[in-house]
Order: C-alpha cells, then structure tokens, then sequence
C-alpha cells in the first residue's frame, strides 16, 4: 500500500482550526449533535469485545430499512471510511481495474491509487447537470474490472440517479460479473423519491452508509456495509476482524439508540434541509456570477463560479478565508478545476449560512 494524504484531510477545517473560521461552509453533514440532543443516556455498559459484525439489534435496525437484506448481510465498520477501504483492501490488487465515477469521495478514489491498481474514471460534468452516464460507464468496463464506484446521493453535487439508471448499473454488474459499490452515505436525505438500497436489489450490489452525515454523529465513528452475498460478506468480516476485531460497544450503543428513533429525527430534519437548500437557491438566483446544480438529496452542492479566464481563483480563495473568515471545499478537493467549490449547508446555522453566502459575493468583488 503506498499511502498518501488527501487533500480533503489536509485542508479540512479541524485541521486549519475551527477558531480561525467565522462562517463554515465545508462542512459536508448536518450540524454535530450532542448526546442531550438525542435525548441519549448511557447504560452502565459492560465494556467488552462487541460481536465482530457488530451489535445484533442495532444490524436488525440497519438491514430493516429495506426489504431484502438481514442482519447477517450486515457489517457495521469505523463509518463509512472503513468500510470503503475493507471494500477496496478486500476486492483489489495492483492487476484489477476499478471504475469510478468521479467527482467522488476522495476515499474512494485514493485507497484503490494506494493499492495500485488501474483506474478509469467517468467524470461528471456540469452541463450534463452532473448525470450519471451509463453508456460510458458499461464503455470503461474490462475483463479485470471488479467493481464499479458511484455515490447517490452524490458527493460533492447533491444530485441523485433515476431507479431506472439505478437498476441498469446493477445489471451491468450481473452481466460482467463485477460488483457495484454505491456508497449511500446520504440516502436518507432524499428531497424527492428515496432509492432503494442497492444491496437490497442484488448479490452483486455492495452499500455503504454511515451516521457521520445524515444524523450529525461522526465521532462515533458508526458505517456499516450490505452486501448479500455471503462468501463476499465472510471477505469483508476478515478484514475488519485484522484491522481491529470489532467495534466499539459504547459507539454501537449510541448508534443504536439513533436509528431507534431515525423516522421522527428525520421527519424535523427534512423540512429544515429543503430550507437552507432555498437558502442557497435564493442566493445562486440573485449572484451572477455563480451557478449550480440545485442538490437533490444530502445537504452539499458544488456551485461553478462563471468568471474570466485570468480570474485569480487562488486569490479569491485567500481573501475568502483569511478576509471574510469563510471557508469552502475548493474544487482541488475532488480533483475539479478551482472555478468549482463544495458548499455544505446542514452544517451552519441558516444565519451562518446567509452570512458565508454574502461573504462568497464580496469575495467575488474585492
């Protein structure tokens, strides 16, 4: 393996300094939760190994989103960063192919560059409206591909495919006997229709989710992967069970609780989402000089700003941040052009993120 650090962690907020930071646009989750919020207190744990899988109750609440799955299909990882990378230390050598649609979750580009193996990317594109083009996705297949990589909803733009083009990827899979990833981290910050999980549909479909971003508890460090293929999952179980045996019972606990109660959660945080969506539309609508794609699900977009060609991009980054105290993902982020950035809206207060939003037009203009 020959690891590199990604530039997203490089430059996340955490490692630039929050106090630094007067109005966070980066952030790609909901705001963080505090155990109170959640209403959650802690039993008197007895603090021992967990079931390697994880927890049985809270696979039960996992699996039971869709039809199909068990909780044996069910493998709950350190998030979803650790099930990405069992996914890929598991499936890939340097003599296999991988499929990626990108822009992506940098984990899911720079794990399969560490292990070496040879990558063909299918890039989104703005006038496309960031569609997921399947004809070109069946085009970069090979004999040696092992797994086709795409996110819905889809990080960094927040757009989502059809069921239709859902469906035929999974198809794809069958016919060339690949897998298809789909990293789900946001499903249940649909606006619209929510997608069945892909593992629920076939064997050779593999999900990943985690609580980091749609439920605002990324420091319990809770993903999980489906996949119901059950010589593949007794793979993935290896993995985890030499990275670290099992998860942390008072995570798992947590974790628990949360899902417990998902349906009422999501039920006050739909409505305050689709809000500073608006928020960001209204915005995009009055600012000339910036574009986007508007977001269908999760709480991020990936606005174009429409300058000339010598437009100073570096600059403009330099006087947002350390002038305005804003903070966005530049587009360098997800390997895009600089004219791109990442605006995550769940995670600031609406003032906050009225605020940043200002600040990006005045930024614009010094």
């Amino acid at each position: 393996m020959n690891y590199a650090r990604m530039v997203i962690e490089k430059e996340a907020p955490e490692e630039y300094g929050y106090d630094r930071i007067r109005y966070n646009l980066s952030e790609s989750s909901i705001a963080d939760q505090k155990l109170s919020d959640i209403g959650l207190k802690l039993p008197d744990l007895t603090l021992f190994y967990g079931e390697h899988r994880g927890d049985r109750a809270l696979r039960d609440l996992i699996a039971g989103q869709d039809k199909g799955p068990s909780s044996d299909d069910v493998l709950v990882t350190a998030g979803a960063a650790g099930a990405l990378f069992i996914i890929a230390t598991s499936l890939l050598s340097e003599r296999d192919h991988l499929v990626v649609v990108r822009p992506n979750y940098a984990t899911n580009i720079e794990t399969p560059k560490a292990i070496g193996c040879a990558i063909s990317y299918v890039d989104l594109t703005f006038e496309s409206g960031f569609a997921v083009d399947v004809d070109r996705i069946a085009a970069a297949l090979r004999p040696e591909t092992r797994y086709i990589s795409v996110t819905c909803p889809h990080n960094p733009t927040g757009t989502m495919m059809s069921r239709a083009d859902l469906d035929r990827l999974v198809a794809l899979a069958e016919e060339h006997g690949c897998y298809l990833l789909v990293d789900e981290t946001y499903r249940d910050l649909s606006y619209g229709t929510r997608l069945p999980a892909a593992a629920s549909l076939s064997k050779r479909a593999i999900s990943v989710s985690s609580l980091s971003k749609a439920f605002g508890i990324p420091g319990i460090r809770i993903g999980w992967l489906i996949t119901r293929d059950s010589e593949l999952q007794e793979r993935f179980l290896a993995a985890k069970e030499q990275i670290g045996i099992c998860g942390s019972v008072i995570d798992e606990a947590i974790a628990r609780v949360m899902l417990e109660q998902r349906d009422a959660f999501l039920g006050r945080l739909l409505p305050e989402m689709a809000a500073r969506r608006a928020i960001v539309q209204e915005w995009i609508d009055g600012e000339p000089l910036v574009d986007w794609v508007q977001p269908s699900g999760g709480v991020v977009g990936f606005p174009r700003i429409d300058v000339a060609p010598d437009f100073d991009l570096d600059g403009f980054y330099v006087r947002l941040l350390e002038k305005h105290g804003t903070y966005v993902g530049p587009g360098h982020w997800f390997e895009m052009p600089k004219s791109f950035f990442r605006v995550g809206f769940g995670w600031p207060t609406a003032d906050e993120l009225r605020g940043g939003l200002a600040a990006i037009s005045a930024a614009l203009r010094d």
